[in-house]
């Protein structure tokens, strides 16, 4: 056994053997089949949608417009009525306008020691304020407060149309010089005998003596044109959305 192990060594050095080939990338394949054509085209026509919807979708416009269309498609609905808008915040008119306390027309004659007027014009007040607290002027003021109801327009977000505040005082037509600024106009008129200003803009302040001596600076509510008055010791202002000549009439029916 050892001299046969010994000639097959020898005889094996002495045979020319050909070179091993390779045998991985043909038996991979063997084990592994390849995708036919159409299949390998299905699987990049699907990756590159996916691509496409997850770059659509982070962007927050086309991902809206997406889930609506995917709604509308969905779910389609019926109704026979179309929404009302939302309400108003709940109170009275004029609410946040700082006027004091809401009250009736009767309980503010009686808690200052002037005589209310009211336009007959425009009738009852929608909403009577009275303002009796330390900032207020000596002796009280008066607001009255008039809504849509009117057929004029509505100043703001406040719900008022017209806004008539009354105080005891005067008006000195040298304050106005301290409310004039670009845009606001001072025009003296005189209605009824009473002498009175025509402020057009938008002022915000306006100063006049109470009855006390001492001089207010007053803001006013609305923000809007405003007729000022002296009217026999009290100060009466009528603000809102109103022409020169809209004004100069609900003064004229003061009584």
């Amino acid at each position: 056994m050892p001299d046969l192990e010994t000639t097959l060594a020898t005889l094996g050095d002495a045979i020319a053997w050909p070179a091993t080939p390779d045998l991985r990338v043909p038996v991979r394949r063997a084990i592994v089949p390849r995708p036919r054509w159409y299949e390998r085209r299905w699987a990049l026509a699907a990756v590159a949608v996916i691509a496409i919807v997850a770059t659509l979708v982070a962007y927050t416009p086309t991902r809206t417009a997406i889930a609506e269309w995917v709604n509308l498609h969905t779910r389609i609905t019926h109704t026979t009525a179309l929404p009302t808008p939302s309400p108003r915040p709940p109170g009275s008119i004029g609410q946040r306008l700082g006027l004091g306390d809401a009250t009736t027309l009767e309980a503010a004659r009686g808690g200052v020691t002037w005589a209310v007027l009211v336009p007959a014009s425009l009738g009852r007040p929608d909403v009577v304020y009275l303002q009796t607290q330390d900032d207020a002027p000596t002796g009280g003021e008066i607001s009255l407060v008039y809504g849509p109801s009117t057929g004029l327009p509505v100043a703001g977000e406040t719900g008022a149309s017209v806004l008539i505040t009354e105080a005891r005082g005067r008006v000195d037509e040298e304050f106005f010089g301290k409310i004039i600024a670009s845009g606001t106009t001072v025009t003296p008129v005189t209605v009824g005998g009473h002498d009175g200003w025509w402020i057009s803009g938008s002022p915000h302040d306006f100063f006049f003596i109470d009855s006390t001596g001492s001089v207010r600076a007053e803001t006013l509510r609305l923000a809007t044109n405003t007729l000022v008055l002296n009217f026999g010791g009290t100060v009466v202002r009528i603000e809102g959305n109103l022409t020169q000549q809209q004004a100069e009439q609900i003064a004229a029916s003061l009584s």
